[in-house]
């Protein structure tokens, strides 16, 4: 009897626990699902039916005529924002209040690998910020073209040797080995040779980091419904002792010293040589309300969870919306034709050779990358969290610190509100005279405001090369069963995937190439 009324206790106090924010936008007057104990109103992503992508697309079409909307993820109050105003705020002018990328259900306790630029806050993320910088410069750019040619060099020899023995290519997998290759020889000075080396430690590393298996899947939800009591389980686990190792391999190669080859692992080396960091503090306010200084170091944990970043954000990113462009000219066979036209002739302007000045000038194929980021964008949602107590006041209500904010990527650049026909592949939309400033409002494929991509600009100049090269010498057409919009993998964290993982086309060879190329 004892035990009963025991059991009977724990499951009161474990309903009221999990059901005690569940009228928090009840009370702000925000529409929003009812949510159910433990799910929330986020149960098709906990269960592996929907992506946290889908998840934002589905409440953003829900309510049309709202400017936000309300979500719980779990107990985790949480705000779709639909309006451009409103996402404005959060993302730029009001930043202050929203500095929290807000990943970490516990944020005490964060694994070493993930205290990388991208995942950590405040304080933290400001020093890191101002640190890497200078590593994505105009001059660093340039510097490093070269290295982008070689490897996109490689990425021809792949595709052709391939269709020699087989038409039918996975582009995803081709151009990420080609991403992983860059990243290797820009990022770290090694060779990673995935491009000719089947299976390849650099291509395993990078297709562990996001092959999310059932047990990662688990493990990530709990870690949102139980977030003290899971707080010591690990994500990336399965890649951290092997990214560790590799930045050992690295530094010793290096003599532990900057080796002046100008790769990212110099640059880090370099600054962690230069000892601690002065800055004005995100968190910390002095009593007259400025900001107070604060020293910060840049330690080897820091120093491996970035090199972690630089490899897992371009590898994913890159070869998610590169190969997914390719898939759209595969379908779209007279853009791809005009495509071509332009790489030729640019190319024939610079002897034939791929160059830093000839990519820069190859407009229309990087209106095709930002069209195939607009209908696929890699970061399906964009995701933030209020710091401090914070007033909507065009809305009329205020949230609390820990709230989060989530912007609906996918779903705003497929909105016919800002985007004519928007299931139509038509890069001229990023034409200078057509992409219009209320579009400009909501397209987010590299994110926004201070927390935007910061290799952004690297990751477009690799990106536009790696096409450029496979379009200079090859036509791609849809394999057979290739659809044309494929589905996005349910499991889908922060970067989407096309279900199934792959994204299979048919190469063919160019033949009498306009302006002498091969």
């Amino acid at each position: 009897m004892i035990a009963l009324i025991i059991f009977i206790i724990v499951l009161i106090v474990f309903y009221l626990y999990n059901t005690r924010t569940f009228k928090y936008w009840a009370k702000r007057g925000v529409k929003h699902d009812k949510p159910v104990i433990i799910f929330g109103t986020n149960a098709k992503n906990f269960l592996m039916k929907q992506s946290r992508s889908q998840a934002m697309e589905e409440m953003y079409w829900k309510y049309p005529n709202e400017k936000v909307v309300g979500f719980y993820r779990s107990t985790t109050p949480e705000l779709v924002l639909r309006d451009p105003d409103v996402i404005k705020q959060v993302l730029i002018s009001d930043f202050p209040n929203f500095y929290a990328r807000g990943f970490h259900p516990y944020p005490k306790v964060i694994e070493p690998i993930m205290r990388n630029l991208f995942v950590v806050e405040g304080d933290l993320w400001k020093m890191l910020r101002q640190k890497m910088t200078p590593a994505f410069t105009s001059a660093k750019l340039k510097a490093m073209f070269p290295l982008i040619v070689e490897t996109a060099e490689k990425l021809q020899e792949r595709t052709l040797s391939n269709i020699k023995s087989a038409a039918c290519i996975d582009a995803r997998d081709l151009m990420a080995r080609y991403t992983t290759d860059f990243i290797g020889s820009c990022g770290f000075g090694l060779d990673a040779d995935s491009l000719n080396e089947e299976d390849s430690e650099f291509r395993r590393l990078g297709y562990d980091t996001f092959n999310v298996g059932f047990k990662d899947f688990v493990v990530a939800v709990l870690k949102e419904v139980f977030p003290a009591l899971t707080k010591n389980l690990e994500l990336f686990g399965r890649v951290e002792g092997r990214m560790f190792s590799l930045f050992e391999q690295i530094q010793k190669s290096k003599g532990y010293k900057p080796s002046g080859r100008g790769d990212f692992v110099d640059l880090l080396l370099e600054y962690k040589q230069k000892g601690p960091i002065e800055i004005e503090s995100l968190e910390k306010f002095l009593p007259d309300g400025t900001p107070e200084k604060v020293t910060l170091e840049l330690d080897n944990i820091l120093v491996v969870a970035q090199t972690f970043l630089f490899f897992a954000a371009g590898f994913e990113t890159s070869s998610s919306t590169t190969s997914y462009a390719l898939h759209q000219l595969a379908f779209n066979p007279e853009i791809q034709t005009k495509v071509q036209k332009e790489i030729d002739e640019v190319l024939a302007r610079h002897n034939n050779k791929l160059c830093y000045e000839a990519v820069k000038e190859m407009s229309y194929l990087e209106c095709v990358f930002k069209e195939g980021m607009r209908l696929f964008p890699a970061l399906g949602h964009l995701l933030r969290e209020c710091t401090n107590q914070y007033t909507f006041k065009d809305l009329g209500f205020t949230i609390d610190p820990g709230v989060k904010a989530t912007v609906p990527v996918k779903a705003l650049h497929m909105d016919p509100k800002y985007w004519d026909n928007p299931e139509e592949f038509r890069p001229e939309r990023f034409l200078p005279d057509q992409f219009t400033a209320k579009q400009k409002a909501v397209y987010f494929p590299f994110g926004e405001g201070p927390r935007n991509c910061i290799g952004s600009r690297l990751g477009l100049m690799q990106s536009l090369a790696g096409l450029a090269a496979v379009l200079s010498r090859f036509t791609v057409e849809p394999a057979p069963g290739s659809v044309k919009f494929p589905d996005v993998n349910p499991t889908s964290d922060i970067v989407q995937s096309p279900k199934g993982g792959k994204l299979p086309l048919i190469f063919k060879e160019r033949k009498n190439i306009l302006g002498g190329g091969k």
